[in-house]
């Protein structure tokens, strides 16, 4: 009953005019379906035995305007209290999706977006049944219930008690389904959710899917999580329908004892055949929502699962949220400092993950500081922590001397500009994901910051230009060329911080050479913290932070760090150029009358 509360309470204070209109127009087809009962006495007694004809048109006149105020109040009732669900599913989806953005990225590691989303949509529509069920229930089937045994009661109360005597059996039956329809329910939802989750991947990474012939496998395991949704929605099927034949049984029963004590009573003792008709007619018309009503526990119930599965989303805690007191960030030069920083994803209940250990370092105001290391070795997870996606576990970072855990967390990022390994695009035009770094941009903006990533080109060579659409996922464009439109969206941002997780690596040699000294461009006079594998991109970096098991193991520049033999930067060094990946890494760059960053000596990576 406490979550039936909850969800009344968070959603019926904003329809309440809606639901008083729909109340009374069920208040009104109750009233009217015991009518019919009702008048069938006057029907048998005043016009078919004593045969007044007079009487029989006036009951027609009304029997018309009767049903016709019911079909009105049908029709208004249908329409609000399907604009209220209509309503609270927007509701819904709105206040899921708002606490989902602010969950932290832990809550994603451990839980699959596909899964999710399936998932929320059986759960929303749930909830939308939860409110209507209880409204239809109780004010139409209910009071349509109460009023026909009114009508019962009045023609023969014996009888009626009689009649009544149905009710205990079913509600007893019902009481011991419901604990077999909650385990049902929620396994239901979790087995379609798997469903819509591993037909949606599927079709993300079809190119995968067919290189590595996988559709027999995926369409197996497809087939087996149908089958057995199939099997518990079935066996949901058998449950919920049990008690149709107690219900079936039993009002046969009672029908059948009515019709014989009535006939009985009407040809020997000399009782009312109207009366006796009356009565029937309420009994039968009684009998469909009394059976709704019988079976509501159990539909209740399915219902309910859907709604604790919603609060479950709803109630989960926020990892990253701003302090009390929390301050805009104030914008300096741009020093970025980590002083004495831990972290372990085991603090968020996270199975693995990299691990930052007692890591000082800083990188300067306007300069550019360059991270590299083995895979693993805890870089992106630095750049994580100054984007304060996860809480440290001790120590502080510091830009401009402010703490960032001071700093709201929406002021912090939006002076710091990123771009990812894996550029990802959203639905919508190439201006559309442009924009998202910054809404107010002009079309001058846009092509501005497109020039200076190298994606102007390509842009305009789309059928519609800046409002081509790039797909889902950016499916109709390249990778090169997805991530230039990362990176001309980094630019865009003109955040004094950049942030650049292996900008490069989905760029050919031409294009790299071309994004290499856009990046140069913008990133003069910025706060520049790139982390690179290919140390050819990184050999004008100002600073260069070697990153093993989480530290800080070394740091210099390019020059100093290869010549120190036994270090682990000459290490790689000497293996990206016997591998051939840079066989020569040379610091000494020139630049064309044009501006472009050329090296001296690049050879194919």
């Amino acid at each position: 009953m406490s979550l039936i509360s909850r969800v009344a309470r968070e959603n019926a204070k904003g329809h309440i005019t809606g639901y008083i209109i729909a109340g009374i127009c069920l208040i009104i087809i109750a009233a009217t379906t015991a009518f019919s009962a009702w008048v069938i006495r006057i029907l048998v007694d005043d016009v078919f035995v004593e045969q007044k004809l007079t009487t029989a048109y006036y009951i027609s006149a009304t029997v018309f305007v009767v049903y016709l105020i019911k079909g009105a109040a049908s029709y208004i009732q249908d329409v609000q209290l399907n604009k209220i669900a209509n309503n609270i599913v927007a509701k819904y989806q709105n206040r899921i999706f708002g606490h989902l953005l602010k969950l932290g990225l832990g809550y994603y590691h451990k839980t699959r977006s596909a899964y999710l989303v399936g998932q929320i949509n059986q759960n929303i529509t749930g909830v939308r049944n939860l409110l209507n069920m209880l409204i239809t229930v109780f004010l139409r089937d209910l009071l349509s219930v109460i009023a026909l045994c009114a009508v019962m009661i009045y023609r023969d109360p014996f009888l009626a008690a009689m009649s009544l005597l149905i009710a205990p059996p079913v509600i007893i039956l019902v009481a011991r389904y419901k604990r077999k329809v909650k385990r049902i329910a929620r396994q239901g939802v979790d087995l379609n959710s798997r469903v819509a989750s591993t037909m949606q991947e599927a079709t993300q990474g079809i190119q995968i899917v067919k290189a590595f012939t996988m559709e027999a496998q995926l369409a197996e395991k497809v087939r087996v999580l149908a089958a057995t949704a199939e099997e518990r929605a079935n066996k949901m099927a058998r449950i919920t329908a049990r008690t149709s034949p107690l219900m079936e049984t039993l009002g046969g029963m009672a029908v059948a004892g009515v019709v014989a004590y009535s006939s009985y009573r009407v040809i020997i003792l000399g009782g009312s055949p109207g009366d006796m008709m009356s009565f029937l007619t309420a009994m039968l018309l009684a009998y469909e929502p009394a059976k709704r009503l019988a079976r509501l526990n159990v539909n209740l119930e399915r219902s309910l699962v859907d709604a604790r599965m919603i609060y479950e989303i709803l109630d989960t805690p926020l990892h990253q949220r701003d302090r009390p007191g929390a301050k805009p960030f104030k914008l300096g030069a741009g020093e970025v400092r980590f002083e004495n920083v831990s972290f372990s994803y085991a603090a968020e209940d996270e199975e693995q993950g990299s691990v930052i250990q007692n890591l000082s370092f800083t990188a300067e105001a306007g300069k550019t500081t360059a991270l590299v290391g083995p895979s693993g070795g805890g870089k992106s997870t630095i750049i994580a922590l100054l984007q304060r996606f996860h809480d440290l576990d001790s120590g502080s970072i510091l830009i401009d001397g402010q703490d960032i855990k001071e700093i709201k967390i929406a002021s912090l990022r939006h002076h710091i500009a990123y771009v990812s390994q894996q550029p990802l695009l959203f639905e919508g035009s190439i201006a559309d994901n442009l924009r998202y770094a910054r809404p107010d941009a002009t079309t001058d903006d846009l092509v501005k910051a497109a020039k200076l990533a190298q994606a102007h080109d390509f842009i305009l060579a789309t059928p519609q230009g800046y409002e081509s659409a790039v797909g889902e996922n950016g499916v109709n464009l390249s990778g090169g060329q997805r991530q230039r439109l990362s990176i001309a969206r980094a630019i865009l941002r003109n955040a004094p911080i950049l942030l650049l997780d292996e900008a490069t690596s989905a760029l050919d040699n031409e294009s790299e050479a071309l994004v290499q000294a856009a990046l140069e461009s913008i990133m003069k006079d910025r706060t520049t913290i790139v982390i690179a594998h290919r140390l050819s991109t990184i050999a004008n970096a100002d600073a260069i932070m070697v990153v093993e098991n989480g530290k800080v193991v070394d740091q210099g520049t390019h020059d100093e760090l290869s010549k120190r033999v036994s270090g682990i930067y000459a290490r790689y060094n000497s293996l990206q150029s016997v591998n051939g990946t840079d066989a020569s890494i040379n610091s000494k760059r020139t630049r064309s009358k044009k501006g472009a960053v050329l090296e001296k000596k690049r050879l194919p990576v």
